[in-house]
């Protein structure tokens, strides 16, 4: 079966000034696309442009030329009213998550859902917190049900991340981009944690983006593999064609 494509790069170049002098290339004539329901890992060495491709795939970054396409549109051409509400589409996880420590797990995880509503009908969600039932199911996927209650800033650093990805089941996301979503987990959670998410996304249809440094559960649990180094695709395979060596030419200098 062939999918619609859902983004689209073309010529994509991100630059920032590093100094007066000097422009460095974060990413460098990125063209490649993803498809509706795809499930991608994006690996790479620190520093290799993972997060940078991330943020530019839900448009928190623009291009310094070229193009980024969501869905055929350019969001980039768009007022910033029109292109925040394109990008309610999309569910957005940071590597550290940003959460408000006084909340409790309820409304911090019940804010998944804000980016679908109108302004009232969020303010009532605050207030009167709905979806109970909802908040309790993806709290239970990542082991946190007994917390729904807590406050925020009570919880470890990996419970906060799993708080976060909880979020991602609350929403109604044609896409999710998560940057190390297992960065604070044990390996045993980590794997746990990969699977509910990726078993939901299977059931509702929903892009997943992934950056990740484990690159056994990449190979192990995406079909699609997209190896980044110094700004460029070095790569983009499926896992059988990865080898040991093309792992190693990755994060080699």
């Amino acid at each position: 079966m062939m999918y619609s494509e859902i983004i689209k790069f073309q010529n994509f170049f991100l630059q920032y000034t590093k100094d007066k002098k000097n422009k460095v290339e974060a990413l460098s004539n990125l063209n490649i696309s993803i498809y509706n329901e795809e499930h991608i890992a994006v690996i790479g060495p620190s520093g290799s442009g993972k997060t940078s491709f991330l943020k530019s795939i839900v448009f928190a970054l623009r291009p310094s030329s070229g193009k980024l396409l969501f869905e055929n549109i350019n969001p980039w051409s768009m007022s910033s009213k029109k292109r925040h509400k394109l990008r309610s589409k999309i569910f957005i996880s940071s590597q550290v998550p940003h959460l408000p420590p006084r909340q409790k797990v309820l409304t911090t995880v019940l804010a998944g859902k804000l980016a679908g509503m109108n302004s009232f009908m969020s303010l009532v969600s605050l207030i009167y917190p709905q979806d109970l039932d909802q908040v309790k199911y993806a709290l239970d996927c990542f082991g946190l049900g007994a917390k729904l209650s807590e406050r925020v800033d009570r919880l470890s650093g990996g419970e906060r991340q799993r708080i976060s990805l909880a979020r991602a089941i609350l929403s109604q996301s044609k896409l999710w981009a998560i940057d190390e979503p297992l960065a604070s987990l044990d390996p045993m959670r980590a794997e746990e944690s990969l699977i509910n998410l990726k078993q939901i996304a299977l059931q509702r249809n929903v892009t997943f983006i992934a950056s990740l440094h484990q690159t056994n559960f990449a190979l192990k649990h995406f079909s699609r593999i997209i190896g980044i180094k110094k700004g460029k695709i070095y790569f983009d395979y499926s896992p059988s064609k990865i080898h040991d060596d093309l792992i190693k030419d990755l994060y080699s200098e």
